[in-house]
């Protein structure tokens, strides 16, 4: 089950840009299973939220730019409509290693909040439906919940449809 806390600062680089930031957020930790085959599945049922509402960040690599694109963990990621939302023409899953080094964050882990470069954000239109979403706070086993519009805000993201189901 997982622990819910009000948290205002310390911890990742993620709770840390929030607490800077004054943004109100609810941090939810649970244990995380190394042999789960999917992090976002396995955060939205150790959290009992429902798969819509838990989003994943993925990189992505947009024409040779690394590009941040958050989508449900319920969903896929549609690469041409990523690529298509950022006035790109080719758009392909980044290398990990890449990820991992330019975000300071490791897979399964990366938040799109506090990453170590400021990587162009997508956040998919379908957030705008609920009243809060669940990301990565920055390392498995630790989500952070906030509003989609703080969310936007904070990462400067674009609201688009790039998810599919």
């Amino acid at each position: 089950m997982a622990k819910k806390q009000k948290k205002n600062g310390g911890g990742t680089p993620a709770t840390v840009a929030l607490a800077a930031a004054g943004t109100p957020f609810t941090l939810h930790a649970y244990e995380h299973d190394p042999a789960s085959p999917s992090y976002g599945e396995e955060a939205a049922e150790a959290l009992g939220v429902s798969p819509d509402r838990v989003f994943k960040t993925l990189v992505a690599d947009v024409d040779g730019e690394l590009t941040v694109a958050v989508v449900p963990v319920a969903g896929q990621l549609d690469l041409k409509a990523l690529a298509s939302v950022v006035g790109g023409k080719r758009a392909a899953m980044a290398d990990p290693a890449a990820a991992e080094r330019t975000t300071g964050y490791v897979r399964g882990g990366i938040s799109p909040l506090g990453q170590r470069k400021r990587l162009r954000t997508v956040l998919d239109s379908s957030a705008s439906d609920h009243a809060t979403v669940c990301i990565s706070a920055g390392r498995r086993g630790l989500e952070v919940e906030l509003s989609p519009a703080d969310l936007a805000a904070l990462t400067s993201a674009v609201v688009a449809p790039i998810g599919r189901a």
